[in-house]
C-alpha cells in the first residue's frame, strides 16, 4: 500500500469518474498491470504539484506508465468528456444548467 497523497481522489470522486476510464481490451490480451485509478492519482499528482513526470514519486507507478496512459486517454478525449460530465453534475448540484 502506498502513502497517500493530498492529490488523491477519494472513492467517492473515483466513482464519480470511473465510467470515463473504462476501455476494453482485446480478447486474449493482457490485464493491465496498474489500476487506473492510481495512474488517475499520478496524474493528478503531476498536475498538482507541477512535478516532472520523471520525478513522480516511486509508489506510484512507473512515470513511463503513466506517461504513455496520459497520452493515449488525451489522444482519445478523455479527459475533456470527463470534465464536461463534472461540470454538467456540478451546475445540476447549484441548480444551473451546464453548457457545452
Amino acid at each position: 500500500m502506498r502513502k497517500k497523497y493530498p492529490t488523491d481522489l477519494s472513492k467517492r470522486e473515483w466513482a464519480r469518474i470511473e465510467k470515463h476510464f473504462r476501455v476494453s481490451y482485446k480478447k486474449g490480451g493482457r490485464p493491465p498491470k496498474y489500476s487506473k485509478c492510481e495512474i488517475v492519482n499520478a496524474i493528478l499528482y503531476i498536475l498538482g504539484t507541477g512535478c516532472q513526470w520523471r520525478y513522480l514519486p516511486h509508489d506510484f507507478p512507473p512515470w513511463k506508465a503513466v506517461h504513455e496512459q496520459f497520452r493515449r486517454w488525451k489522444k482519445q478525449g478523455i479527459f475533456e468528456k470527463m470534465n464536461y460530465d463534472i461540470t454538467k453534475y456540478s451546475r445540476s448540484k447549484m441548480g444551473s444548467r451546464a453548457h457545452a
